[in-house]
């Protein structure tokens, strides 16, 4: 990772998720970016105020991390299949279709976390994304979710359904 590197939450407007929204003073404001072939998210730590038991993260926590990241993965996968910059017309939004966690091993809650994701299949509107969770050395986690595209600007007459 450099400082050039490109961070999809950057280019997503008025997000304000709390896993990954950049307008979320709150949220645990993570960073998704491609490393060869897989949508890599690096945690260098996490508050204490996220354990679960003494000194291990919490497990719905552990599943935000993984479902805004694969969110990020689906809609950054959408840009690079297209061969266009984040933030280009048309926008994209997706949602969490299922979420699906295996929890292998405890997570530490002072160990840098590493969530690496990898598309599946694509089909219409659905990307499945596959994430492995690793803490160090030791993988943690895995998951798959399904993300569904459930804006596109060009059929939604730049109306963003998550707006107020």
């Amino acid at each position: 990772m450099s400082s050039s590197t490109l961070y999809i939450q950057d280019y997503m407007p008025q997000n304000t998720c709390f896993g990954c929204g950049v307008l979320n003073p709150e949220g645990l404001h993570i960073k998704s970016y491609w490393e060869n072939d897989a949508c890599v998210c690096d945690i260098s730590r996490l508050d204490a105020k996220y354990q679960g038991f003494k000194g291990l993260l919490n497990g719905g926590i552990l599943a935000t991390l993984i479902d805004c990241h694969a969110m990020g993965t689906a809609l950054s996968h959408a840009y690079h299949l297209e061969n266009r910059p984040y933030g280009s017309l048309p926008l994209y939004m997706y949602a969490t279709g299922s979420l699906q966690i295996r929890y292998l091993k405890p997570t530490p809650i002072d160990a840098p976390l590493r969530l690496l994701n990898r598309v599946q299949l694509v089909k219409d509107r659905k990307t499945v994304v596959i994430s492995q969770i690793w803490a160090g050395a030791i993988q943690t986690a895995e998951a798959e979710v399904i993300a569904i595209r459930v804006f596109d600007s060009r059929h939604n007459h730049g109306q963003n359904p998550f707006a107020s």
